[in-house]
């Protein structure tokens, strides 16, 4: 939940533009009144007829006393706006709520109430607020949604003041307004063993120091509670005081996922495009390895990585789970097809480091850029490639599928250099091709070992 900023509108004579300002609020019943005691007027003079001199001067008359109490008119309006939530997934919806505070001492007339909203989330909402008392307040609600992620920008707020003939119109704006962050669709994955890990905190190889033996560990001081069978007497006698061996510190496992956002390996735009996909897919790996306490970095084609929180850009143990979720589906929501032709930015940020699991979704794969991506699979960790079938995504469900062997001698290439690669048909379901990257790595791991499974 977010709340937004609080302005002011002020209906006085302040505003600059004096009475032009006034008379260019005139609605068109106003401007008409006006004309139609005009001519009412020039009629009576040339025909010498006084009752209609008299017809014509309140016709005339009526719009400007509107226009003149309408500007003269002193109060103060304080509004205010509230998102629920702040950041929604896209096709959900998010409620905006709307508050104006009356804060003068006189009562406010008829108040029209407009909020600017980008096209993609919906109709521009408007209200019509009646008499608010002095020290009185108005709440009103609005619904946005949109199929598309992205970063809307909702306001500002804008106040229509009229007059109760609805002569005479003049519009305030707040100068606040707030953002709305439309984050990629996640779905709820099942917790599967890809990395041959049973947790994200040091189960197997996934640990850092241990206590080896007298010489590989460091040494604290003595506090009260440690157990006195874990006090370190070399140290104790070189510092002159007590000494104990430190506990044994687990390092959480990692993660990375890489996407790949090359404008010339996915075909198509919208909601049900494959780089929607995609960035779904990435969206919903992230999370999910969050949520099981992985250490996780998200990683673009382009070599940047996010959070970016230290020099290998993972999200350390320090980071709150919701803050590092939190700060990728932010890039998510905004990111776009990058101008690189190759994955090599990539593969140079993976190579030579301990990068633990890696999970990486892809598009169309030349020979070129299979054998980049082959390379970066590690010894040390897991690594799964989700790649888009370009002859289902592109064609059109009527048509003749085309030939299937170059993506197959892709996904054959990452195979035999270690990947469990699946293929991505068009509308395939992310839930059902994450159980078939489980089942295909365990197979390859019984296989490799000879071990037969029931």
């Amino acid at each position: 939940m977010s709340t937004g900023g609080t302005g002011q509108a002020e209906a006085d004579r302040g505003e600059k533009g004096g009475v032009r300002t006034a008379l260019a609020g005139l609605t068109t019943r106003g401007r008409s009144f006006l004309a139609a005691g005009v001519a009412a007027a020039i009629c009576a003079y040339v025909l010498g007829q006084s009752d209609l001199l008299r017809v014509g001067l309140l016709l005339a008359a009526l719009p400007l006393i509107c226009a003149a109490v309408l500007y003269r008119t002193r109060y103060r309006v304080a509004g205010s706006r509230r998102l629920s939530p702040s950041r929604v997934p896209a096709t959900s919806e998010a409620r905006v709520h709307l508050r104006m505070d009356n804060v003068s001492r006189l009562p406010t007339g008829l108040l029209m109430l407009q909020d600017r909203v980008p096209y993609v989330l919906g109709p521009r909402p408007r209200f019509v607020l009646d008499r608010v008392e002095p020290g009185g307040r108005r709440e009103v609600s609005y619904r946005v949604r949109s199929d598309l992620r992205g970063r809307y920008p909702l306001g500002p707020l804008q106040l229509r003041l009229t007059d109760p003939f609805g002569m005479c119109e003049l519009t305030r704006s707040f100068s606040t307004y707030d953002t709305l962050t439309v984050i990629p669709r996640v779905e709820a994955l099942p917790p599967v063993h890809l990395s041959g890990e049973a947790k994200g905190y040091g189960d197997g190889r996934q640990r850092s120091l241990a206590l080896a033996g007298e010489d590989d560990v460091i040494p604290r001081g003595y506090r009260h509670g440690d157990d006195l069978r874990r006090v370190h007497w070399r140290s104790t006698a070189r510092y002159g005081e007590l000494m104990v061996r430190r506990e044994e510190q687990p390092q959480r496992a990692r993660c990375t996922v890489l996407l790949d956002t090359r404008g010339i390996a996915f075909a198509g735009a919208g909601p049900e495009s494959a780089f929607e996909w995609a960035v779904s897919g990435t969206a919903s790996v992230l999370v999910h390895m969050l949520e099981r306490g992985f250490s996780v970095r998200l990683l673009t084609d382009t070599g940047n990585s996010v959070p970016g929180e230290g020099a290998d850009g993972f999200a350390g143990a320090s980071q709150e789970t919701a803050d590092a979720a939190g700060l990728m589906m932010d890039t998510l929501a905004v990111i776009d097809h990058s101008d690189g032709t190759g994955l090599s930015r990539a593969y140079d940020v993976l190579r030579g480091g301990n990068e633990g699991l890696l999970v990486a979704f892809l598009g169309e794969l030349d020979e070129e850029q299979a054998a980049v991506v082959a390379k970066m699979r590690q010894r040390s960790g897991g690594a799964v490639a989700f790649v888009l079938d370009p002859d289902t995504w592109v064609r059109e469900p009527t048509d003749v599928p085309g030939p299937e062997d170059r993506h197959e001698e892709r996904l054959r290439m990452l195979r035999e250099a270690g990947w469990t690669a699946v293929s991505v048909p068009r509308g395939g379901a992310l839930t059902e091709l994450w159980r078939l990257a489980d089942r295909e790595r365990t197979t390859a791991t019984a296989g490799s070992t000879g071990e037969a499974r029931p």
